[in-house]
């Protein structure tokens, strides 16, 4: 049974350099979606991703018994923002808010909304009531400037300055959505220093 695997399929989105900003166009795509507000540390945040966890998991499970398919799990990825910018820009972590998924392959509609019907019924079982933000949906970020980032997440600072006020403006960019960031790594097993992070913006032109 052939594994679908999103990293390699799509690798312009998923594995970008690190020396170097590039802009990409990225297609719509289908993903787990929760979201919530409040510190990356916070007992909310940690439970969002575990119910994510738990419901892509069963998916890859249930699939390769009900339609003989399967696929890598996609990585975590978030999107980040605040009602106050200069919250996040300044980590007052209480305030932000964010949206956590996973991408889902590229499958049947029909199939995957039987998939996660039974992956919830089955994480439920586990993890108790059903988030109410919790679902499949699709997202069209388009044009974007991303690079790899590598190193703890608290240095990402200055990256994320050279992209907003140095790379953007120079190439008539400007943001257009959410602060959007993909963990390639867990940072229960991964050194800080070896975290491989994306860091991606979706923009559009300077008028």
């Amino acid at each position: 049974m052939k594994k679908e695997d999103l990293k390699k399929q799509l690798k312009q989105f998923y594995q970008p350099s690190a020396k170097q900003f590039s802009i990409v166009d990225v297609p719509k795509m289908r993903f787990l979606m929760i979201d919530g507000e409040g510190s990356p540390d916070s007992k909310v945040y940690q439970e969002a991703v575990a119910w994510l966890y738990s419901v892509v998991y069963p998916i890859k499970f249930i699939a390769k018994k009900k339609y003989g398919k399967d696929f890598v799990a996609p990585p975590l990825e978030g999107l980040w923002w605040a009602d106050n910018m200069n919250d996040f820009i300044n980590g007052k972590k209480e305030n932000w808010k964010w949206r956590m998924m996973i991408a889902l392959p590229n499958w049947p509609e029909e199939e995957l909304q039987s998939l996660f019907a039974d992956a919830v019924e089955k994480a439920s079982k586990k993890l108790g009531e059903v988030p109410k933000s919790l679902r499949m949906e699709w997202f069209d970020e388009g044009k974007s400037v991303q690079i790899m980032h590598i190193g703890s997440y608290s240095e990402e600072g200055a990256t994320i300055t050279k992209m907003h006020e140095e790379f953007m403006p120079a190439n008539g960019l400007k943001p257009h959505g959410f602060h959007h960031e993909i963990y390639l790594n867990d940072p229960r097993r991964v050194a800080p220093e070896k975290l491989r992070t994306i860091i991606r913006q979706p923009v559009k032109e300077i008028n």
